[in-house]
């Protein structure tokens, strides 16, 4: 641009694009090494970045804060305007890392398959490559009068899953 010449209002000037593997490598960093895991980073174009955490205990508002003073010290205002929230993974939220299957061991979850079958049960093992779900179904054995309560193992493929929640009963 010459000089003396202004940019008009309505043109946006291009802001500094924070990374999302940046902000990963950040956070990973601050928890390496205690009992919390990073679930997901999102960052949109206009800087717009949140942050999930999570623990096999549960996490903090105090944790979530000293997580989010920690990405802000590495991150320079000056240089780069952005907005940061971080927060624990919500209990309603699908699972997107293998820790909160492991977490949730011993739990009922729901399981979708991209089949579009729903099923609920006990989460009984994590493996490398599936799941194994422990589910109640009622059937009338031949020649019974009564129905009875079968147990059944459901081992489910990572790749077959769409998707997997914890379910949350009230008793």
């Amino acid at each position: 641009m010459e000089e003396g010449t202004t940019v008009p209002s309505f043109v946006e000037m291009p802001k500094n694009m924070i990374s999302k593997d940046s902000v990963y490598q950040i956070v990973n960093d601050f928890i390496v090494g205690i009992n919390y895991y990073l679930v997901d980073v999102k960052v949109t174009t206009d800087n717009r970045i949140s942050v999930e955490i999570d623990a096999f205990d549960g996490v903090t508002l105090e944790f979530c804060m000293e997580v989010n003073r920690h990405i802000e010290s590495q991150l320079d205002r000056e240089i780069e305007d952005y907005e940061l929230e971080v927060s624990s993974a919500g209990l309603t939220e699908p699972f997107k890392v293998l820790k909160q299957y492991e977490k949730n061991i011993g739990n009922e979850v729901e399981v979708l398959t991209k089949a579009g079958k729903k099923v609920s049960g006990i989460l009984t093992e994590v493996r490398e490559k599936e799941i194994v779900l422990e589910t109640k179904k009622t059937e009338k054995p031949e020649g019974a009068k009564q129905k009875v309560i079968v147990s059944e193992s459901l081992t489910f493929p990572y790749e077959e899953i769409k998707t997997t929640k914890y379910i949350i009963r009230f008793k």
